[in-house]
Parts: structure tokens; C-alpha cells; sequence
């Protein structure tokens, strides 16, 4: 880093200056070195100060160099050189944070590789810069190499590891037709994509863009802060003025009185509070970057650090958006066991797109039953699928099927568990063998692991349990708000109903957050004060009008950042005031007595340092993991 390298070159000029000075060695060697520094540490201040200028505002940067520079006039040059050298270490230490911050967004576009294998329409392999690949390119990767860009798996079979992307802890089975990110590592097989995306579109640089984005927003704290600045640093010129004036019209020394007012230019000079509000903020915006959570701009962070009620959506909210087996209900009278009756459906629906089918399959699968071979598939929209399994006609499908079954104890027995699983929120699937009711499945979407937990931390940060807005019916979602801990239910709700009840919040003075993913959410998450989206399967609508995303579907991440707001607005306050008591302590002990000018500097670019570094905590790891515990 370039200040790094300024700032290090004008302390050793210092260094060795302030050495041979305390040797005795003739005046104009020490005072090259020291003017030496002058120029190393100074010239990019100055050059900023002089913009500013320009520009017909005054920077603190210039106030540094006046001072400097009249120090040296009165031969106080060992002062000047100090301030010069402190005041770039501090510009040194600013630039690190805000390069922290960048790199560690960065860092997250290092995950996708560079090259990657494009296959040409010949069949052979070509090694590409992955910026070049288009949609539509067909790219191999091997086993073991980060796959180089979004897109959908034509031939192949692997597992590969997303939880950079995903969050998922274990390897994914991927085969034909699944989609894989860029920057996710493959397996032991060898996959065949076919690119959907561009490089510039992909999830991971969508993360970086939209963090690097963010980072450039001001909050409002310090919008307030740079407008104030300009009239506060006109305002110390004009009593810096009033300093070495008065007392210089009443008969003081001139000398004496310059270093006075010179010292009151430099500690009531505002670089600290300047320096005050942004690193914590974009330190956090960060730090929820890495661990998946894109917040927009800073002042979305600063509600986030606000709300005080917390409104969710719940299909793809708090449950994963696809359904699963549940229940599996056998017929008495069917004489099958569950597992053969599980068999017998996975086996038809077996070759079907629908996402009940798969998850029936899925069901079978992790229950680790042999699914037999399926002939003669066939499927009706609406109706669901037959095939022959075993020599046996089965059907699967909606519980409309019975009015094709034959009266009797088994059709009886079946619309009875129809209504048993129904009542409970669940889906019902039929199954017939040979036309005569055996079973029914009672498919429900599966709840997110990490919901339970989160209502409940949402609910000791935020003093309120959260709420569910939802377009589903009512039994369906008061049995998913008993799951994970929610009382206040609001059911049936078309989008513009969800507003009204987000208003209806805001009006009974509540700072709502509504967490969705959904077109529907979308007009709700604008009325909210803070809109959060769900990234993996979120609609576009949703995720351009959220105020942040959560890009692993980790709903345990929103209290985290939640309070990791709280934490670094209480920081931005800890650090104003910091700021502001140092600033008033040496501007009273110039004022009053006599305060050094090596002892002003030394305090004013202290606290300058400390506000700095202090606001860099919330970059660490342990600031994360500590986020959601309530501040003692």
C-alpha cells in the first residue's frame, strides 16, 4: 500500500533526523532530513487539501500542512516533522482498514478460478480465462478443480462441495440437469456444463458486487458528520485566527502565541469523529458478506440495528420451499407394509418431473428401500401417474383418484386418512394397486433446521416474537408457526394485505423487518423499514427490493447480523464520544495553560488511530460469533 510505504519512509526520515539533531551534528544536516520527511509524508495530503480547495471546500488534510509548515517558520521544525509523521501513520492506518474491509470482500470473488477447460464443437479442450466464457459454453471439470461458472451439468456425475456458496455443510450429489455455482469445488467425477450465466452475473461476483456496492453508501450518522465538518473546519480557521490574533493585539509574544494557536488548529481539527462512523459500518457490512448476508448500503445496517419486530413469510422462508413425505399411511385392509407401500410409489413416480414425485422418491431413497423397475409410465396432468411395478397396475396421484375407486372398506378407509392428513396441514398423494386404495402419503414442506432456534434468538433480541404473513390457509400455517415458536398468525394474505398489515406494525410503532422470498413479498419488504430476501431461490423482484440478502438460505444468520448492527452502532457512539471528549480536553488545556505541540499532535492523531482500529473489531470472527448475544 502506498501510504504504508509513505508513512514507513517519513518515520525513518524522522527517526534519523531526531538522531542527529540529539548528536549535535550541524543544523542544516538534521533539517534536510527532517524537511526530507516533510516531503514523503506530506505531499499527498497537501495534494488532497489543494483539490479540496479547489473545489471551494476546506479538508482537514490542509490544516495538517499549514500547521506543519508554520511550525518550521518559527524553527519548531522537530514539531512539524511529528505532526507530519503521525498525521501519515494515521492516513496509513485509515487506508489499511478500509483495504481490510475490500480484501475480504475480494476474497470472495478468489473463490472462482481463473481458467477453465471450454470444450469446442469438435470435442476438443481449450484453456480460457473464465471472464471469457459466454452462456451456452460447454466446460469440463475435473475432479478436485472450483468449477469456473454458474450453470446446469449435461453429462457426469460428482458431488460437489457449495457451502461457499450455499452454506451447506456437505458435499451435493450432482448429476444431469443440476445447477452448480462458480467457485464451488468438485468431487471425484468428472462434470460436464453447460454455462447459464455470465461471469459478471454469477452468484459469487453478484456477492461482491453487491458488497462493494454497499460499501460505497454513507450512513446517515455520517452524512451528518461530513456536512457538519465543512462548517466545523471553517469554523476552527476562524478561531485558530482569533488565537494568535487577540492575544498578539494585547501585546503577547509573537512567537509563543503562534505555537499556541498553531497547537489549537491541530487538536480541535475533527479527524477523529471524521474517522468515527465509517469503519465500524463497513467493517460489519463485510464481515455479514463473508458469513452470506448482503447488506445493500450502510443505512440499511443502521436499521437492521433499529428493528424491533420481525414479520416472516413462510413458504421458502421458514420452510425450504419443496415438499417431502411426512406421513406414510397404509390402508388395513391393503396388507402391505409401509416400506412396500413407499416402494410401489417411488417405482411409478419414479420417471416424473413433478416435484411431488421427487419428493416421494427422495422419501424412499434416504429410508434406503429398494425402488423397483417401472413399466409403462404414464401421466396426467392434475391427476398424477400409473405404471406397472411388479406386475402390478399402480397409481399415484391427488385423492380425485378415489372417484375412480371401486366402494368399499379400502376407498372409506382412504378418504378417512385423506381428511386425517389434511386437518393437519398436509398434502395428500393416493395410492391404488390393481384400482384399489392401499395408502396415502402426507406430503408437508420441509421446515428450515435452523428456524425454531432463530424465532426464538429474534425473540430475545428484538423483546417480541416474531410474526407470520402468509398467502397459505390457516390450518397450514398456525401448524408451521407451532413448529417453530411463532403465536401471531396472519393467514390468507394477498400481497397488498401484507402491506396493509406491515402498515398496520408501523402504525402501532413498530420498526418492522419482513423476511420473504417471493414476488408477492416484494411490495411488503418496500413498506417495511427493512426488507430481507432469501437468496437461493428468491424471485429477481424480491431480491432488487430487499434491503439485504441472505445468500445461504441461513435464516440463524439474521440474528447475527442483527446484532452485530446493535454492537457497531453502540461502537459508532463509543467512538464519537471518544473523539469528541479528546478534542475538548487538549482544546481546554491549550486554552487554559500551556499544552506542548509534540503532546497535541501525539493526543489528536492518537485518538484518530484508536477510533480507527476500534472500528476494525467487527472484521473478526469472534465478532461474529458473538453477535447475537444480548449486550450485558
Amino acid at each position: 500500500m502506498a501510504e504504508v510505504r509513505w508513512a514507513a519512509l517519513a518515520t525513518v526520515l524522522f527517526l534519523l533526523g531526531a538522531g542527529l539533531h540529539a548528536l549535535g551534528t550541524p543544523a542544516p544536516v538534521w533539517w534536510t532530513f527532517y524537511l526530507a520527511c516533510y516531503a514523503a509524508g506530506g505531499w499527498e495530503p497537501a495534494l488532497s487539501g489543494l483539490r479540496a480547495l479547489r473545489e471551494k471546500s476546506l479538508d482537514v488534510d490542509i490544516l495538517m500542512i499549514v500547521a506543519a509548515i508554520l511550525a518550521a517558520s518559527i524553527g519548531q521544525v522537530f514539531d512539524g516533522a511529528l505532526l507530519i509523521v503521525i498525521f501519515a501513520t494515521s492516513g496509513a492506518l485509515e487506508a489499511f482498514v478500509t483495504r481490510r474491509t475490500a480484501d475480504s470482500v475480494r476474497a470472495l470473488l478468489d473463490l472462482a478460478p481463473e481458467r477453465a477447460a471450454r470444450l469446442t464443437s469438435s470435442g476438443d479442450e481449450e484453456l480460457v480465462d473464465t471472464a471469457e466464457l459466454v452462456v451456452g459454453d460447454i466446460v469440463l471439470v475435473r475432479p478436485g478443480e472450483r468449477v469456473g461458472a454458474d450453470g446446469e451439468v449435461v453429462d457426469g456425475l460428482s458431488e460437489v462441495d457449495q457451502a461457499s456458496i450455499t452454506g451447506e455443510p456437505l458435499p451435493v450429489a450432482k448429476t444431469v440437469g443440476d445447477e452448480v455455482f462458480a467457485g464451488t469445488l468438485n468431487g471425484t467425477g468428472a462434470l460436464r456444463i453447460t454455462v447459464n450465466r455470465a461471469a459478471r452475473d454469477s452468484v459469487v461476483a453478484r456477492i461482491v458486487t453487491m458488497v462493494e456496492e454497499a460499501s460505497q453508501t454513507k450512513a446517515r450518522t455520517q452524512l451528518f458528520i461530513e456536512k457538519v465538518e465543512q462548517r466545523y473546519s471553517v469554523g476552527v480557521v476562524i478561531a485558530t485566527l482569533a488565537v494568535f490574533g487577540i492575544p498578539l493585539a494585547l501585546g503577547a509574544a509573537f512567537e509563543p502565541t503562534l505555537l499556541r494557536a498553531m497547537t489549537f488548529m491541530i487538536v480541535a481539527s475533527p479527524c477523529a469523529v471524521v474517522l468515527a462512523t465509517m469503519p465500524p459500518l463497513l467493517s460489519t457490512i463485510a464481515n455479514a458478506g463473508r458469513h452470506g448476508v448482503l447488506v445493500k448500503s450502510a443505512v440499511a445496517l443502521e436499521k437492521f440495528g433499529t428493528v424491533n419486530l420481525v414479520a416472516f413469510d413462510k413458504t421458502g422462508t421458514l420452510t425450504e420451499g419443496t415438499p417431502r413425505v411426512a406421513q406414510v399411511e397404509v390402508v388395513p385392509s391393503a396388507g402391505l407394509t409401509t416400506e412396500r407401500l413407499l416402494a410401489f410409489a417411488a417405482a411409478a413416480e419414479r420417471p416424473s418431473e413433478h416435484p411431488l414425485a421427487r419428493a416421494v422418491v427422495l422419501a424412499a431413497q434416504e429410508a434406503e428401500i429398494a425402488v423397483p423397475h417401472s413399466e409403462t409410465f404414464t401421466s396426467t396432468p392434475g391427476r398424477g401417474v400409473t405404471a406397472v411395478v411388479s406386475g402390478a397396475a399402480i397409481r399415484v396421484g391427488s385423492p380425485a383418484v378415489l372417484d375412480e375407486v371401486a366402494e368399499g372398506e379400502a376407498k372409506t378407509a382412504a378418504r378417512a386418512l385423506v381428511s386425517k392428513l389434511e386437518e393437519s396441514g398436509r398434502t395428500a398423494v393416493v395410492v391404488t394397486v390393481d384400482g384399489v386404495a392401499a395408502g396415502v402419503l402426507g406430503l408437508a414442506d420441509r421446515v428450515r433446521p435452523d428456524a425454531r432456534e432463530t424465532v426464538a434468538m429474534l425473540r430475545e433480541l428484538t423483546g417480541r416474537s416474531p410474526i407470520l404473513l402468509t398467502g397459505d390457509n390457516e390450518r397450514a400455517a398456525r401448524r408451521l408457526a407451532e413448529e417453530v415458536g411463532i403465536t401471531d398468525v396472519r393467514a390468507g394474505l394477498l400481497p397488498a394485505d401484507k402491506v396493509s398489515a406491515v402498515r398496520g406494525l408501523q402504525d402501532d410503532g413498530h420498526r418492522v423487518m419482513l423476511v420473504g422470498d417471493g414476488v408477492n413479498d416484494a411490495p411488503a419488504m418496500a413498506a417495511a423499514e427493512l426488507g430481507v430476501a432469501m437468496g437461493g431461490h428468491g424471485s429477481d423482484l424480491a431480491l432488487e427490493t430487499a434491503d439485504a440478502v441472505i445468500v445461504r438460505n441461513e435464516l440463524a444468520t439474521l440474528p447475527k447480523v442483527i446484532g452485530l448492527a446493535r454492537r457497531a452502532h453502540r461502537l459508532v457512539k463509543a467512538n464519537l464520544v471518544f473523539a469528541a471528549t479528546v478534542i475538548t480536553v487538549l482544546v481546554i488545556w491549550d486554552m487554559v495553560w500551556i499544552l506542548p505541540l509534540p503532546l497535541g499532535v501525539a493526543g489528536h492523531e492518537g485518538s484518530t488511530m484508536v477510533v480507527g482500529l476500534n472500528g476494525l473489531r467487527l472484521l473478526a470472527r469472534r465478532a461474529w460469533h458473538k453477535a447475537d448475544q444480548p449486550a450485558a
